[in-house]
């Protein structure tokens, strides 16, 4: 028999479509691109958002509406200019790809055996790229001609991404027929992108890894390349550009908008500074490289993901410290769900014996996987998405109830209107809350798109584990949110009641006492009477009871002489072993 790294994967002809099969695929591919225009049109810097005729559909005059919306007609879509300077866009990220300094790290491994090289320095990348433009900005402020050139240009600019992820998708369609069995290259075929229906497959991507040798850059992997880097880069280009594009249509910035182009960049920049991580998900391991990532990536990423600064621009809000303490606690709180769970189970598929991982349960699966059932993943087995999901709230929020019209300059303005540079008045006039379509629909969209994943991994894991994923349900019972959390404690089965206070355990105060006891660290207990304890913790119960070994304790005692207080006197004693009692604990800090 082969060698397992030379055996080639077998994949099988399957029906079972996802997305509602060719119809879907057809529906997505080419109704999303209009979905897009819909939204640059329909919310504009002209009329309003969304435009006044769109208030009116029963009056509707088509030779208005495109006056409102600034329609350039078909040809106007595109321009040889601003698809000139998109090509130099992806022809700059992928100079940084081989040139920047990088690490080499090896992927999961392939069905058939093998692992393939990856080249990741998307974060330097685009560090790189915004220090030029910080510079640029430093030197010429809101009219560096990067972000005058995107304002100016936004919809042409989406033209030629599509343009880009339509050709991405025909050409690695097209070049996956060469794939051969048993190459050398470990070039592999995605097992539901080979169903024979030409529309799905292209849609869904038959080669599970397209690579490409490209002149004096070197060996290209297409799908990690789009995921990580012109996108997500895209999508703080595009908020720094209506960030600017509001200071030169007002002459201030408000803290909504730099608050959402601060936490979103941070979100793209986490994600790059943590890019090995992506080579453990759905869309690298099991998804092929079609248009639906291709589309994805590079379009529908940077252009819905922005719609947000892309209103703010015409239409400042303020939060106020109030408002922005508001957003700013339930982004830290959702942040803290998403990276807390997703680090937890990156360190335990790498080093389970971790002493952060190494004391969560699990079970094993005749496949030879480990399946988490405590800490994080003991809650819901997809906890990160709740995470992600939570985090889309606060990008949606500060455009408050979102609607704007705008009157010519001299028009009468009401209460609150905000004054453009050039004389126009911004109100929210009977727009208000017809903006929501365009500022919120990313969180229904995140929404429907993490609870499909939910279910796509489910069936995935049910296929590959068998009885073992049906027993690991069993377990873990919820999806996304954790219903366990929400139930009374008196209502809770023995087991939940369990697994609940494993959690907190693993996850909450006692954790500290937790790494203490694995560790063998020093802790410093501040107790009642004002006397303090270094020591280290052999064992501890729920209620904070503790045993401790080499105990130092320290106080103050204030000597008395002839009626008057003398000078305090700090002094201590050694313990070598001593019992705690929990109601007499006040904190507890790793010393």
């Amino acid at each position: 028999m082969a060698p397992k790294a030379q055996q080639q994967q077998t994949v099988t002809k399957t029906h079972d479509y996802e997305f509602f099969g060719p119809p879907g695929a057809f529906a997505i591919s080419f109704g999303l691109p209009v979905l897009l225009y819909t939204f640059a049109f329909a919310c504009n810097d002209i009329s309003g958002c969304p435009a006044p005729s769109f208030l009116h559909p029963k009056s509707l005059d088509w030779d208005v509406l495109k006056r409102e919306v600034g329609w350039p007609g078909i040809k106007g879509l595109a321009s040889w200019e601003a698809t000139g300077w998109t090509v130099a866009y992806y022809l700059l990220s992928a100079l940084l790809y081989r040139f920047l300094p990088a690490t080499e790290i090896e992927g999961t491994e392939l069905a058939g055996g093998g692992r393939l090289k990856y080249r990741l320095n998307a974060f330097p990348s685009t560090m790189f790229m915004l220090a030029i433009c910080a510079a640029g900005t430093f030197k010429q402020g809101a009219d560096f001609p990067v972000w005058t050139f995107i304002a100016d240009n936004y919809v042409q600019i989406l033209t030629a991404n599509i343009l880009v992820a339509l050709f991405l998708a025909t050409f690695v369609y097209v070049r996956s027929f060469s794939v051969k069995p048993g190459n050398q290259d470990l070039r592999r075929l995605a097992a539901g992108g080979v169903t024979g229906n030409m529309l799905y497959d292209w849609f869904i991507g038959r080669e599970l890894n397209p690579r490409v040798t490209l002149p004096l850059i070197g060996e290209v992997d297409i799908k990690e390349f789009m995921e990580i880097r012109p996108g997500l880069t895209g999508w703080i280009l595009l908020n720094c550009a209506f960030v600017a594009k509001q200071y030169r249509t007002y002459g201030y910035l408000t803290d909504s908008i730099i608050f959402i182009t601060l936490v979103q960049g941070f979100y793209v920049l986490d994600a790059q500074f943590m890019e090995p991580n992506v080579l453990t998900t759905m869309d690298i391991t099991t998804d092929g490289f079609g248009m639906m990532l291709s589309f994805g990536d590079i379009v529908w990423v940077p252009f819905l993901y922005t719609q947000q600064t892309r209103y703010l621009a015409v239409h400042p809000q303020q939060l106020g410290p109030v408002g922005l303490a508001g957003v700013g606690a339930l982004l830290i709180a959702a942040f803290a769900i998403f990276r807390l769970s997703n680090n937890q189970k990156n360190v335990f598929r790498t080093d389970p014996n971790h002493p952060s991982v190494a004391h969560l349960k699990y079970i094993e699966t005749k496949a030879g996987t480990r399946l988490l059932i405590s800490g994080w993943w003991g809650i819901a087995r997809h906890i990160n998405y709740l995470g992600d999901w939570l985090q889309a709230w606060p990008y949606s929020l500060p455009t408050g109830l979102a609607g704007y019209t705008i009157l010519s300059a001299g028009e009468k303005a009401a209460e609150g209107a905000a004054k453009m540079l050039d004389g126009r008045i911004v109100v929210p006039g009977e727009a208000r809350g017809w903006g929501t379509i365009f500022t919120y629909f990313y969180v229904v969209y995140f929404a429907v798109l993490l609870i499909h994943r939910d279910r796509r991994d489910d069936e995935k894991c049910s296929r590959k584990y068998g009885e073992d994923w049906e027993k690991y349900k069993k377990i873990v019972r919820w999806r996304i949110v954790p219903a366990l959390l929400q139930k009374p404690r008196n209502e809770c089965t023995e087991y939940e009641i369990a697994q609940l206070e494993a959690w907190e355990m693993s996850n909450g105060p006692l954790s500290l006492l937790q790494t203490a006891v694995r560790s063998h660290a020093q802790v410093l207990i501040s107790i009642r009477s004002n006397r303090k304890l270094l020591a280290r913790v052999k064992a501890f119960d729920r209620h904070c009871n503790m045993i401790l070994e080499n105990v130092k304790e320290m106080w103050t005692e204030t000597p008395v002489h002839n009626g008057k207080k003398g000078r305090p006197v700090n002094k201590d004693r050694f313990i070598s072993k001593m019992f705690l009692r929990g109601d007499s604990v006040i904190i507890v800090l790793l010393s």
